[in-house]
């Protein structure tokens, strides 16, 4: 049983992305009130929860020595389906300057999954480099504050217009980090697989 749970876990990340993805296309679909600051608020929740599960699913599954062949597909499967919920749902909700980082972030996940698709049958791996990695705490960490921004008076904190508009810039800043980190991985890998095909 204690071996299945870094599996379940990554799929309660899957799960969780699928209802950040409906609370936020539900704002979207209203004005602005009381109604979209909550389901904005959950949908930060719902996404914290399942970006901490990136760390534990992994973690736990070292631990207990259940590494496993599905927790190896799901796993990229889940962190890449959060990461475009939250980009998408951003957009949804118009979140400023979320559209074109967020689409860099996008086109590279996508590019590289096909490049790897594509080297597959021919017996060529990319193995998953450190800064790819990173990256992907990096991109969880700033859509998490992306989504955070617009909660801000629900938790109490201290705001006002030049303080919330502070907090979003250096959300945007952080990632707009992340986006350049992850496409500069993509042109890594980009590379590796031109040097795998002529060697």
């Amino acid at each position: 049983m204690l071996k299945s749970l870094p599996n379940l876990l990554t799929g309660a990340r899957l799960v969780l992305a699928l209802g950040v993805l409906v609370v936020l296309a539900w704002a979207a679909g209203i004005g602005e009130g009381a109604l979209r600051l909550e389901l904005q608020t959950w949908a930060f929740i719902g996404f914290a929860v399942a970006a901490v599960t990136d760390f534990f699913d992994g973690w736990l599954a070292r631990l207990l020595n259940a590494q496993s062949t599905l927790g190896a597909i799901l796993d990229p499967i889940a962190d890449k389906a959060l990461v475009a919920v939250a980009i998408v749902g951003l957009v949804a909700v118009g979140a400023p300057g979320a559209a074109l980082p967020g689409g860099l972030i996008l086109v590279r996940e996508f590019a590289v999954s096909a490049l790897r698709e594509t080297l597959a049958p021919r017996g060529i791996a990319l193995p998953v480099t450190l800064l790819a990695k990173w990256k992907t705490t990096l991109q969880l960490t700033a859509l998490g504050l992306m989504l955070f921004v617009p909660t801000w008076p629900q938790w109490g904190l201290p705001c006002g217009p030049a303080l919330t508009a502070r907090v979003g810039d250096g959300a945007l800043g952080l990632l707009w980090l992340a986006a350049a980190i992850t496409v500069w991985t993509g042109i890594e890998y980009a590379l590796a697989a031109r040097r795998a095909l002529r060697g």
